[in-house]
């Protein structure tokens, strides 16, 4: 999105990108403290998420790639803006975009229909996406016929 890079807030784009990586949501990426990544084992560690189960969350090269592009912030929280911060500029990114409805919550839609076409097995997906059940993920999940059809030969 060309109207992240041209954000005040410089975080709105280094968190877009992780959500579009790792399907986290919002609080996931704003409670991430670097203490609890692990870029050797290129792991997230969750200690609380929205369903209340902790869980690791596997970081792609592209993942990798964004940490390591940011910046250290002395609190030790990964992206140190407030719910409110992104609240704001994502509103204001997606006006400039000419975007309408687009939520920062949509990039976990997005995220896992994207990483559904690296992961199509059905145990391994919901680990990474932290979905507890096939009826939630399938809400998320949304693959299109003609990429089905070119599965089916």
């Amino acid at each position: 999105m060309a109207s992240l890079d041209k954000s005040r807030n410089r975080w709105i784009k280094p968190l877009a990108h992780l959500a579009l990586e790792t399907a986290m949501r919002q609080g996931e990426l704003l409670s991430l403290r670097w203490d609890n990544i692990d870029l050797q084992r290129r792991v997230a560690y969750l200690p609380e998420t929205k369903n209340g189960s902790p869980r690791a969350v596997p970081l792609s090269s592209r993942a990798i790639e964004i940490l390591q592009s940011l910046p250290r912030s002395l609190d030790g929280r990964v992206f140190p803006v407030t719910a409110n911060a992104l609240k704001l500029a994502w509103a204001h990114a997606v006006k400039r975009a000419g975007l309408d409805n687009l939520r920062f919550h949509d990039l976990r839609h997005e995220a896992t229909s994207r990483l559904a076409e690296r992961l199509p097995n059905v145990i391994e997906l919901p680990a990474v996406t932290g979905h507890k059940d096939l009826r939630m993920l399938k809400r998320y999940y949304h693959p299109r016929a003609e990429d089905l059809a070119k599965k089916l030969g």
